[in-house]
């Protein structure tokens, strides 16, 4: 059932990352990937990695997903270059780590457009392709800062629990059309994010492995499962949830 041959996917940020280990899980169940994000250098790489993954076909299309204009012609070029649309992988975003005295407006806008905005830009923009296929699916990212507080990430926090919320409305607003929508929600991740982070909060990594009882970090394949199961007939009677993907930190007390 986990089969997206001749599916298209579009995954923001997906040159690197959680991204890039959802896009793997995606091209070896078949689909094509198209990765959008800024760094085309990077972009490139990822595209030649995909390909080598799954069936090829993979591109790159530079967009700020921040940006109405942009997303609007990313989603333009990939139904001119690849036919269709079929998947939709809500992934960039990014974190300032400051208390919420600490954070400017401007830094709390920068964060909230990034994570938040963006997810509602290009879902509101593939919308339309989706609905004309016929079926569709919406994987947002979110974070275990959906469920938790912490003092490093007030508007990182406030974005990624409107992610969830907007998965909700999402679901539920397009179940009708036969397009399901889900969040994911990464636990504490080692990619390139994560590493600052892990050197801007003290004692960070200690309390992550006394937490998680996988006892270690993930790491981006961990994401290219659920990825595919989400963007899969398999999971047709599964909208508006969000799964943790944290080798069990949330269940922890």
């Amino acid at each position: 059932m986990i089969d997206l041959t001749g599916k298209v996917a579009i995954v923001t940020g997906g040159n690197g990352g959680i991204g890039l280990g959802m896009g793997r899980g995606l091209a070896a169940a078949g689909a094509r990937v198209v990765v959008a994000a800024r760094n085309q250098a990077k972009s490139r790489a990822a595209v030649a990695e995909l390909d080598a993954h799954g069936p090829g076909g993979a591109l790159a299309i530079a967009a700020d997903v921040t940006d109405a204009v942009a997303v609007e012609a990313l989603v333009r070029e990939t139904l001119a270059r690849c036919g269709r649309l079929d998947i939709l992988v809500n992934n960039a975003g990014i974190a300032i780590r400051k208390p919420p005295h600490e954070i400017s407006i401007d830094e709390w806008r920068w964060v909230m457009d990034a994570s938040l905005t963006s997810t509602y830009l290009c879902s509101h923009a593939a919308y339309p392709a989706l609905k004309a296929g016929g079926a569709g699916k919406i994987i947002n990212i979110g974070s275990m800062m959906s469920i938790f507080g912490a003092a490093f990430a007030p508007a990182y926090a406030a974005a990624k629990g409107g992610v969830v919320q907007f998965t909700k409305v999402c679901a539920t607003a397009w179940a009708r059309d036969n397009i399901q929508v889900n969040a994911i929600l990464p636990g504490f991740i080692d990619t390139e994010l994560t590493v600052a982070a892990r050197a801007q909060v003290e004692g960070l990594n200690e309390r992550v492995l006394a937490r998680t009882p996988a006892a270690r970090w993930g790491r981006p394949e961990d994401f290219a499962g659920i990825a595919a199961f989400l963007a899969s007939a398999a999971s047709d009677f599964i909208t508006g949830t969000a799964i943790p993907v944290d080798g069990g930190y949330s269940v922890q007390a």
